[in-house]
């Protein structure tokens, strides 16, 4: 999602992925995430030959990553063998799952960003308020918290699509979101891509705001023309410019 999960298959298999406010690709199953960090481990093993020495590599402890494999082989099956002893002193090694999944990150992360970099939306606005770098900016939309280094009090504000998360109007979990802006609105159309969809949502402002989805997203939370929703974006995933 971007703002939603869904429950992919094994790796090498299909499934889905899912961005951030940071925009980071993520793969999913069930409820566990594999993410940017989860990459770094894999990788990080593959190069050092060991659990252990993949975490002192990354400055993290070998429990936390133990723990983090953990959850991960439980997930997505068997990501790294292990060997004791021996003429070579024993060591890890990812297991072909583990290439596969690593795989498809990097080419679910490539086919994102490309098209997330491309699908801003602008909410032009005046700002009412500021808190250091953050702003409250009025827009047509409703109230906007952003971060504005700029002094001018017309300003546009924009939001990348893959930093769009997107709820039906009835789940729990817009209310547990921390993004401080929400916009209820109505979705207006649906673009997909291949295993993307470029959803805009009418949310009162002179042009509909635009989220970058999965299409197992659009699926698992039945998005279609009309469907209601509230989209939801953090404030530092805001852009600020000067507007005349």
């Amino acid at each position: 999602m971007t703002g939603s999960r869904d429950d992919g298959n094994e790796a090498g298999g299909e499934g889905d992925t899912d961005t951030s406010a940071a925009f980071e690709t993520k793969l999913h199953r069930g409820d566990v995430e594999f993410g940017r960090r989860d990459s770094a481990l894999l990788r990080a093993v593959d190069e050092t030959g060991s659990l252990n020495a993949a975490a002192s590599a990354l400055g993290r402890s070998y429990s936390h990553a133990h723990r983090r494999l953990s959850t991960l082989e439980a997930a997505f099956g068997p990501l790294v063998e292990s060997q004791r002893g021996g003429a070579g002193g024993g060591g890890s090694a990812l297991t072909d799952r583990a290439g596969r999944l690593l795989a498809r990150f990097e080419r679910f992360r490539t086919e994102l960003s490309g098209v997330a970099e491309v699908t801003e939306t602008v909410f032009r606005g005046e700002v009412r308020d500021r808190t250091g770098t953050v702003v409250t900016v009025e827009t047509d939309a409703g109230l906007l918290h952003a971060l504005a280094p700029v002094e001018e009090s017309t300003v546009g504000v924009t939001v990348r699509a893959d930093t769009v998360t997107l709820h039906r109007s009835d789940e729990d979990s817009v209310a547990e979101t921390s993004a401080r802006n929400r916009l209820p609105g109505t979705v207006v159309g649906v673009e997909q891509q291949d295993r993307l969809a470029s959803v805009s949502v009418d949310v009162g402002a002179n042009r509909p705001l635009t989220a970058l989805l999965t299409v197992g997203s659009c699926e698992r939370l039945a998005i279609a023309s009309g469907t209601e929703v509230v989209a939801s974006f953090k404030t530092t995933a805001t852009r600020v410019t000067p507007q005349p």
